[in-house]
């Protein structure tokens, strides 16, 4: 946790000492694109975190078209992230040995969590992806469960698209509630990425009083 204390920390320095809108621009989306793109490959990114503080950030900025942009970026990184670890593990699922992005899939996906995702998905079929973007950790099992069903990259695909729409949607609203909420945009900052981490570890809470 201290590297994450870190980076809103930094987040919090570099907006108030922002610099002029058309530099935040020419760094900031591109770099947004690439953060959710590789959190997408490599779960280990809050890229909920990423999209509300670039929200929270567009939400200040007298640019037209600040927040379109954010969904559009954030949403296509998802989206192609999504799609192209499917058709690694894709891959891995065919091969005899496997592969270690299959492996990575599977060591995210328990058991417990494979069988509850599969057996939504055999009762509400593409909904389910909407709703794992939604729940947090609730993204690789369902896409393990298609992959054991052997569904094509096309079909996931076509499920999955509204699945990071809506993700995308989701956090970002988080970080426009953020940024209205303050005046200067390192505090809207601090509070996006401080309530996209309550919300992340509210499922992990609720399995542990569980058990």
């Amino acid at each position: 946790m201290r590297w994450l204390a870190s980076a809103v920390t930094l987040a919090a320095a570099s907006t108030s000492t922002a610099p002029p809108e058309s530099t935040q621009q020419a760094l900031g989306y591109p770099s947004l694109f690439l953060l959710v793109l590789i959190g997408a490959l490599v779960p280990v990114v809050p890229t909920g975190a990423l999209v509300s503080s670039a929200a929270v950030v567009a939400f200040h900025q007298t640019a037209p078209f600040s927040l379109a942009l954010v969904f559009v970026t954030a949403s296509l990184a998802a989206f192609l992230g999504d799609a192209t670890l499917y058709w690694l593990g894709r891959r891995g699922m065919r091969s005899r040995n496997g592969s270690r992005w299959l492996e990575a899939i599977r060591s995210r996906a328990p058991e417990e969590r494979l069988a509850q995702a599969q057996s939504k998905l055999a009762e509400h079929g593409v909904a389910v992806l909407v709703l794992s973007r939604l729940v947090p950790a609730g993204r690789l099992p369902v896409m393990l469960a298609c992959l054991v069903a052997e569904w094509p990259v096309r079909r996931f695909s076509r499920g999955n698209l509204p699945a990071c729409l809506a993700w995308a949607l989701t956090y970002q609203v988080i970080g426009i509630l953020g940024g209205s909420l303050f005046e200067e945009p390192w505090e809207g900052v601090v509070a996006a990425v401080g309530l996209t981490l309550v919300i992340s570890a509210v499922p992990s809470v609720v399995r542990r009083a569980s058990r």
